[in-house]
């Protein structure tokens, strides 16, 4: 037991250093993500002058974290392939890092990162633009890679633009991660 201790000691210190509030590893749940996001909400309510910061903050975490839920379940992927690694980190005095990573079908990924680079590349204005273009189109109900209208009002929320990574691993998979600046 003295290893693991002074692993999560260490681990501790590096919580403490990277000034991360909150992060989860493994399989996520809706109950899970819910009571994740109140903590969240109420913690940086509870530190922050604006309100506005930690809806924004709340509604990425979300949004994030619902994706991932949705996409495993579409994808009928268990527990393992299920797991979800989330990390909310104060970045500087106001501004936050959401950072969501999942397993993920290769060719999906490649799509998601391709699309979000995109949209890296788009001013607020061309963002809300390319919002309201958005929820003028039918919704495709095929449509599981979470490439849509939440991907936009994430882009959209951010301070600065969304940075996405592929990693991929064995047979045809990949642990895609996105983190946001808000």
């Amino acid at each position: 037991m003295t290893v693991f201790t002074s692993n999560l000691s260490s681990l501790r210190e590096f919580f403490n250093k990277e000034r991360i509030l909150i992060c989860f590893n493994g399989p996520i749940s809706r109950t899970l993500i819910g009571e994740i996001g109140i903590a969240l909400k109420d913690h940086i309510e509870s530190t922050q002058s604006r309100e506005s910061a930690a809806m924004d903050v709340f509604g990425v975490y979300i949004e994030m974290s619902q994706n991932i839920r949705h996409y495993a379940n579409a994808m009928a992927y268990g527990d393992k392939e299920a797991s979800a690694t989330v990390v909310i980190a104060e970045v500087d005095q106001g501004h936050y890092a959401v950072s969501a990573g999942n397993m993920i079908e290769l060719a999906d990924g490649e799509a998601l990162l391709n699309r979000i680079r995109h949209l890296a590349t788009l001013d607020k204005v061309e963002l809300k633009q390319l919002y309201k273009q958005q929820l003028r189109q039918p919704k495709q109900n095929d449509q599981i890679t979470g490439a849509g209208l939440g991907l936009i009002e994430i882009a959209r929320k951010s301070s600065q633009p969304l940075e996405a990574s592929l990693g991929e691993t064995l047979q045809g998979k990949a642990f895609f991660s996105l983190r946001v600046i808000i």
